[in-house]
């Protein structure tokens, strides 16, 4: 009942914010209601993230489990999610982005309860690795689901719910850790149960959303349904929408395929999407995420201290994402990247001297990981998932989000599986780890600065042109 609450205050809160006419230049109120409720798969990846950071330590005691096999344990949500974000573009290319949704949804309900109920780390992990699917899944199906539905110059704002959501379920997630931390040994059964009563909601909630236009005019040729939608979504829009995707559909005729998807035409956005999903993980984010509490504990704090200043983690999240999603269309994706690198680089530059020095008293810590939080919120959160269900055209757009999605959580596993014996080697150690990441973010910081393109009020069909991908752009550069 909590948790159904809070998703009802969170769609008044974004109603509130996004119809506003300043905000949203007169989006349609169905439009946002369909925007909202798909991105609810960003509150479940969120929850399903975040909520084992606060039973991580009582799984590692309940099974008495090394290390290794502890980092394992909570690797195994995130192998998952590397699965669902290779193979979760295929089923979408085929039966819709509605219809896998709502298979999402049903996933994280099994996931959820079976976690919770798991009676040694073998079923815990299967269950874990289960809900890992809907995580990568979600991850590609959402954001590219709302881009197609969203007009250009709302479409930043719109499908930047997604990260709120993820951010939200995020500190959902830790409130409701510190809330059950201490009623007994099964605190942590509780803590990964609750993700079952979001579930439920957003698989109610999705039979009122109809289907991508995009998808039904490229993949089934049913214009009449698609125009429809459209005339809801982006009702100025519908016929400049219409031409441009049957002009597009009838110049390139061939299937959309594996084969087809990774040759020279798509180089350009295949490289961004590689690099913005490699930088987002190398920056350390999925490892303060997943072990917030442990982190503050290596600070000095006291247990308890440290779970109230996870939900600090969340709450810093929230605020700036919402900054983020307000700026999105108005200062462009490039601008909010560029903010984002610089206070990752500080932020983390101060962390890594705070362990090295021992500056670790009082709230030292703690402050700098909200900075770093507020960088990250403001950045690379708010357009990660923008920025790549834009930069592909709508023929392999399923392709490219899977991509995309699919190298941000290999890397994201391989830093959650390692993250535990770095951080207590004598050797290695927090500071050095924070290290690293300042020191890719200064890689980041090149890139976006050097090569990163502008996508903000560009439609979805004249991205190939704006990028160099186009079938016409192609055989210009082959020409000359």
């Amino acid at each position: 009942m909590i948790a159904f609450e809070s998703i009802l205050q969170r769609i008044k809160l974004f109603h509130s914010l996004l119809s506003n006419p300043n905000n949203v230049c007169h989006m349609q109120p169905k439009l946002i209601f369909w925007s909202i409720v798909i991105a609810l798969g960003g509150l479940l990846f969120g929850m399903d993230v975040a909520v084992i950071s606060g039973a991580e330590q009582q799984i590692q005691k309940v099974w008495n489990l090394s290390d290794l096999l502890h980092g394992q344990a909570l690797a195994a949500a995130l192998y998952g999610t590397i699965i669902g974000a290779l193979f979760g573009g295929i089923p979408a290319e085929r039966f819709g982005r509605k219809t896998v949704l709502l298979w999402i949804g049903i996933i994280f309900l099994v996931s959820s309860i079976g976690s919770a109920l798991a009676t040694d780390v073998i079923s815990f992990m299967i269950f874990r690795f289960l809900g890992g699917l809907g995580v990568g899944a979600s991850s590609v199906v959402a954001p590219m689901f709302i881009s197609e539905l969203a007009p250009a110059k709302n479409r930043g704002k719109l499908v930047a719910t997604f990260q709120f959501n993820i951010v939200f379920g995020i500190l959902l997630a830790y409130l409701s850790n510190y809330l059950l931390s201490g009623i007994g040994p099964d605190a942590w059964r509780w803590m990964l149960g609750v993700l079952a009563f979001p579930s439920a909601v957003f698989v109610a909630l999705l039979y009122f959303v109809p289907e991508s236009p995009r998808w039904l005019m490229v993949h089934r040729n049913d214009y009449h349904t698609a125009r429809k939608i459209l005339a809801v979504s982006d009702p100025s829009g519908v016929d400049e929408a219409v031409n441009s995707i049957q002009h597009q559909v009838q110049e390139d005729r061939q299937q959309a395929s594996l084969s087809h998807f990774f040759n020279r035409r798509y180089s350009k956005p295949i490289i961004m999407a590689v690099l913005i999903a490699l930088f987002n993980q190398l920056s350390g984010i999925n490892a303060i995420i997943y072990f917030a509490p442990r982190v503050f504990e290596l600070a000095g704090l006291a247990k308890s201290a440290a779970f109230l200043q996870s939900a600090g983690v969340g709450l810093t999240n929230l605020v700036f994402t919402m900054l983020g999603v307000y700026l999105i269309d108005r200062l462009g994706r490039r601008k909010l990247m560029l903010i984002g690198s610089v206070g990752y680089i500080l932020s983390l530059g101060a962390i890594a001297a705070a362990f090295q020095f021992g500056f670790l008293g009082g709230i030292t810590v703690p402050v700098l990981v909200f900075l770093f939080i507020a960088a990250h919120a403001i950045g690379q959160g708010a357009v990660i998932w923008v920025f790549i269900s834009e930069i592909f055209p709508n023929q392999v757009r399923s392709f490219g989000q899977s991509l995309g999605s699919s190298v941000h959580w290999v890397v994201a596993a391989i830093i959650t599986g390692v993250f535990p014996i770095f951080a207590n080697s004598t050797e290695i150690g927090p500071a050095k780890i924070f290290l690293f990441f300042m020191a890719m973010m200064i890689l980041q910081l090149l890139w976006v600065l050097f090569k990163m393109p502008e996508t903000k009020g560009v439609s979805l069909e004249e991205m190939e042109n704006a990028i160099g991908c186009s079938e016409t752009t192609e055989k210009t550069a082959l020409a000359s």
